[in-house]
């Protein structure tokens, strides 16, 4: 049973990660035989300040703000 992670920020639409998990499903389901019923997804969202990039968060780069 295959058991996939991603990690991202938040701000996407449920529409989006609906079709984020059928797509990462179908590569698991073509590339390893892995039934489709088998296959788990699991996305974590955070927000832009609990990401950081060279010691700033991503919340700060986005507004301008360097390390």
């Amino acid at each position: 049973m295959p058991i996939i992670t991603i990690n991202l920020l938040a701000g996407r639409s449920d529409e989006q990660m609906e079709a984020l998990i059928h797509e990462v499903t179908e590569a698991c389901h073509r590339a390893l035989g892995a039934p489709r019923e088998s296959v788990r997804i699991i996305l974590n969202e955070m927000e832009e300040q609990h990401f950081g990039v060279a010691g700033v968060s991503m919340k700060h780069l986005k507004q301008g703000g360097g390390g």
